[in-house]
């Protein structure tokens, strides 16, 4: 996908890199969750990249200027992860770009709901998330959920080894039609 000043591709594992650099200033500020290099090379799959393209802003054609991820959980349900971008392209349409991705590859996928845990309520609500309580899966599943070693599924379902990342943030969810 082409969006006049970037482009939006699947990442590939030379990409870690620079996903880990947008990722630590947000992770800094307790924004998103920080990963070990490791993590993100086993997640590379779910992620997009936007990367700049020839005389489009302060950096070189491609350039990594943002990323996001799509974490699938069950069987109609998936995270929105990891969703940065480089403060110098902020306010660009670099992220909705970037969530726009996404929610096309989850319509792919046959999923038909997706949760982000954010404190950018007013960008997901401009993509129709609206603000939810609670966990948002049957107690079968919450229990097979509770198998997981992931830290972005302890998030979601609120999981006290989890709280002092996810204080302030709002759980938010979008019904795929």
């Amino acid at each position: 996908m082409a969006l006049g000043d970037l482009r939006i591709r699947p990442a590939r594992p030379a990409d870690v890199r620079a996903i880990g650099t947008l990722v630590s200033p947000y992770a800094n500020e307790r924004i998103l969750l920080a990963k070990e290099w490791v993590g993100y090379y086993e997640a590379v799959q779910e992620f997009v990249v936007a990367e700049a393209t020839a005389g489009s802003g302060p950096d070189p054609a491609g350039q990594v200027i943002g990323c996001g991820a799509l974490h699938v959980m069950w069987q109609d349900l998936a995270e929105i992860r990891t969703l940065a971008v480089d403060r110098a392209w902020r306010s660009r349409g670099v992220g909705h770009a970037l969530l726009t991705a996404l929610i096309d590859r989850a319509r792919e996928l046959g999923l038909r709901r997706l949760f982000c845990l954010t404190f950018e309520v007013d960008f997901f609500s401009a993509h129709g998330f609206t603000v939810i309580e609670g966990t948002p899966v049957s107690p079968e599943v919450y229990a097979e959920l509770l198998r997981s070693h992931d830290d972005g599924v302890a998030e979601f379902l609120d999981l006290a080894r989890v709280k002092p990342n996810t204080l302030g943030n709002t759980r938010m969810l979008l019904e795929l039609g």
